[in-house]
């Protein structure tokens, strides 16, 4: 996993926040037995231990608990004040439980040293307890809000200052605690206002750090993108694709595909292989383009995976409607074809090439299956193509990367490759071959009962069944990003199994939507696979029943001014955010325990003003 990778990881975990409900009941809970706990463990305790776990437990819910639930209810108001980060009062009671706790914890260590050392320091860990939360919540909210340091600082600094101030209060009418006076209290504000200077100026001297290189060379800052990315997560937000306009760059690029149309003259289906990548993540730009397309025309339509890497990530959902431009353009502008040649399959070494001749075009199926593989890169589909032009002597040649054989970011195709040379000596062994009349039938299943989550986008699985001379051929297309290795085979025996079908090959578009967990990927069949494998039968089936005579065009045409991440930034944001996540590794230890180490001194060693 790259350090990418990890940092989006570790988001996965503000989808299963608990409710707010529960967060409070828990606040009350845990604050009344750590207030009980650290009064039994008290240096001056009544010597009863009910009395004093009752007293302790009631001063716990009192000075912590109340606070911390107020401390949430401002958070999230505050927050939402401000008007970029929409926090749901989930997070906001969340992350006050999770201080709270932090916070009564040092109290309880504080009663316990105190007890053991027979010196009342409870006071003063009660204050370095809120200062430690301090410095949390204000880095949160500065991370995930995108608010000014400022602003975080005293929305962060809510809770602790509720917590003293309840202190103080409840110290006048109880005895649980030693009577605080005047002098004490301005001795608590003291220390309380260098502590939060401190941390302060190393919370500032951290976000500088991890702020300037991605600010610097994309002019977007990186806690600004993080809070960004948290918005689309937690809500559903598209504001991310502002930044990434800021930073992207247009390019040309292709898209080819094979129009299949009824005796009739209405079209039947498309068979569709842009190459433009799905990504980056969730519906944030082309992360949802197999269904954006898809639903664009009004035929059955298949959009499968053309050559193409993260560097083609359009910036924004907007850039898609080039794509169907060019389309419909190239649909005005195509020949129809009463025939077609069989399917078959041309190997070298690793790799494996559908192919099939299509009027005057030529579709070829590329995969490295079973070997491991990810992404195609257009260079390199390019490549392939004047190959396949030279060899076949046809102009309009349409690739599509399977992305079936699931290997992570380091299985990339990219110039250079000895898998390249594999597939341009697998074109050379392509033969033309006779051509004749098509039938074709299509289905589709939105596999509803199968998440995003368990790795299928709103597109399901999508089959078109190519008769060719009596052989007919399947072409499966899940809407996921890659397969698990091993996968694809079980799926290709399973619908061979049927004995409806001549040859089948098994694809993912790629789709990003089903990125927004598990880290960064989530292959076909790391969920659910046997019940796959049946919608990926049954859908064949329906396929096959749905055969009808077709003619069929072919048309490659340019996508011209897309606006993506491009090379250069794509290899930029990736290599910053991986700096930034190494640096930070360093530098936010030694920052931040430095300036906890002269809190702490300050809190217990400060001569000025003893409490």
């Amino acid at each position: 996993m790259t350090s990418t990778e990890r940092v989006i990881s570790l988001t996965k975990f503000l989808t299963v926040l608990p409710k707010t409900e529960i967060s409070v009941f828990t606040i009350i809970l845990l604050s009344f037995i750590l207030g009980g706990i650290g009064f039994l463990i008290d240096p001056t305790p009544n010597n009863n231990l009910f009395v004093d776990f009752i007293s302790g437990g009631t001063s716990g819910v009192l000075i912590f608990g109340i606070s911390s639930i107020i401390g949430g209810v401002i958070t999230q108001t505050w927050v939402n004040s401000f008007k970029k980060f929409k926090m749901k009062m989930k997070q906001g009671m969340c992350l006050s439980l999770i201080c709270m706790f932090l916070a009564q914890l040092v109290y309880v260590i504080g009663c316990g040293i105190s007890s053991l050392f027979n010196i009342n320091f409870i006071l003063n860990f009660i204050i370095f307890g809120c200062a430690l939360i301090f410095l949390i919540r204000t880095i949160v909210l500065r991370s995930a809000t995108n608010i000014k340091l400022l602003n975080s600082s005293l929305i962060g600094g809510s809770q602790p200052s509720f917590i003293l101030a309840l202190l103080v209060i409840v110290s006048f009418f109880s005895n649980s605690l030693d009577n605080i006076g005047f002098f004490t209290i301005f001795g608590i504000i003291f220390k309380v206002l260098i502590s939060s200077f401190i941390l302060l100026l190393a919370i500032y001297s951290f976000i500088s750090i991890i702020e300037s290189p991605m600010k610097n060379n994309l002019g977007v800052g990186a806690l600004e993108m993080l809070s960004l990315f948290l918005s689309h997560l937690t809500q559903g937000s598209t504001e991310m694709e502002h930044a990434f306009e800021e930073i992207g760059e247009p390019i040309d690029t292709l898209v080819g595909f094979v129009s299949f149309k009824t005796k009739n003259g209405d079209i039947k289906s498309l068979f569709i292989s842009p190459c433009v990548h799905p990504g980056p993540l969730g519906v944030i730009g082309g992360g949802n383009m197999p269904t954006f397309l898809a639903e664009a025309f009004d035929c059955f339509a298949i959009v499968s995976h053309g050559p193409s890497t993260h560097d083609f990530n359009p910036v924004s959902k907007k850039e898609l409607d080039k794509i169907e431009f060019a389309i419909k353009e190239g649909l005005k502008d195509i020949t129809y074809y009463d025939s077609a040649s069989e399917f078959f399959r041309v190997k070298s070494n690793k790799a494996n090439i559908g192919v099939q001749f299509i009027g005057d075009a030529l579709l070829l199926l590329l995969t490295l299956a079973p070997h491991g593989f990810d992404d195609i890169e257009f260079g390199v589909g390019l490549s392939l193509i004047n190959e396949a032009k030279s060899k076949c002597k046809s102009d309009k040649i349409i690739v599509v990367d399977c992305h079936n054989s699931f290997l992570g970011d380091k299985g990339r195709v990219l110039a250079g490759n000895k898998e390249v040379f594999d597939f341009m000596d697998a074109i050379d062994k392509i033969e033309t071959k006779k051509q004749y009349p098509v039938r074709v039938g299509c289905y589709f299943n939105p596999m509803e009962d199968i998440s995003k989550e368990e790795g299928i986008g709103f597109s399901g699985v999508k089959t078109l069944v190519i008769e060719v001379n009596n052989q007919k051929t399947a072409y499966v297309v899940f809407d996921g990003n890659n397969m698990l290795i091993g996968y694809r085979a079980k799926l290709i025996d399973g619908i061979m199994n049927l004995g409806i079908v001549d040859d089948v090959e098994v694809m993912t578009t790629d789709t990003h939507i089903v990125n927004t967990f598990a880290g960064g990927h989530n292959p076909v069949g790391t969920y659910r696979g046997d019940h796959i494998i049946e919608y990926a039968c049954n859908s064949v089936k329906e396929a096959v029943a749905d055969l009808e005579p077709v003619d069929v065009g072919c048309n490659v045409c340019k996508i011209k001014n897309l606006k993506t991440f491009g090379p250069t930034n794509s290899t930029e944001l990736v290599s910053t955010i991986s700096s930034i996540t190494a640096v930070s590794k360093i530098v936010a230890p030694l920052i931040l325990i430095l300036a906890i180490i002269l809190v702490f001194i300050w809190i217990f060693l400060g001569i000025l003003i003893p409490i």
